[in-house]
């Protein structure tokens, strides 16, 4: 069974340009984005504590991203770089959100969706650092979350499949593709991961 899709459109080389040319504000936008796909996973166990199929998976999932963010932090630290005093936004995530359905259960697919879109796109620019990356420390670090984050777009698309039908399911993951892919298309290209 395939639990999710690829990406709409590819990353564009000037993405990844510009995240070698700053590697210290990805470092730091990176951070933000552990820190709140952690935060996220957690969010979805408070606002649907009945859905206990999935809660051990998001649990575990919240915890990893938080481990991801304090190697990242670890990175900033042998760097010199420091936490902003807030997090920045993530326009992207931001207007994926903004495209949800309203109600309780649509709305909780979607999110759920979302996440995999979020986490497989992830997956395709941590392949491009690792493999943009000439320090082996970084190379390897990025190869690993690259593989990670790909774990995840599955995921949670078989949180989905337990409240869902496959048809509709990958129905609406497909949608959610192509909306993604409009919405990373219209970004400033800048040195963060969305």
């Amino acid at each position: 069974m395939k639990l999710n899709l690829d990406v709409g459109v590819a990353s564009k080389q000037e993405w990844i340009d510009a995240v070698m040319a700053d590697f210290d504000a990805f470092l730091i936008d990176h951070a933000d984005c552990e820190r709140k796909a952690s935060a996220m996973a957690m969010s979805f166990v408070a606002k649907y504590p009945n859905r206990v199929e999935i809660i051990p998976d998001l649990i575990d999932t919240g915890i990893e991203e938080l481990e991801h963010f304090k190697q990242v932090y670890e990175l900033m630290e042998k760097r010199g770089i420091e936490l902003p005093a807030q997090m920045g936004g993530d326009p992207y995530v931001k207007e994926l959100i903004n495209r949800c359905r309203t109600g309780r259960d649509e709305r909780f697919m979607d999110r759920l969706l979302i996440a995999s879109v979020v986490e497989t796109r992830g997956a395709e620019r941590f392949r491009l650092v690792s493999e943009a990356q000439e320090e082996p420390e970084l190379h390897r670090f990025y190869k690993i979350l690259w593989a990670s984050e790909a774990k995840h777009g599955h995921l949670f698309v078989k949180m989905a499949l337990h409240y869902f039908t496959k048809e509709e399911t990958y129905k609406r993951l497909e949608w959610w593709i192509e909306q993604e892919a409009e919405v990373l298309n219209n970004l400033e290209i800048r040195s963060a991961l969305h």
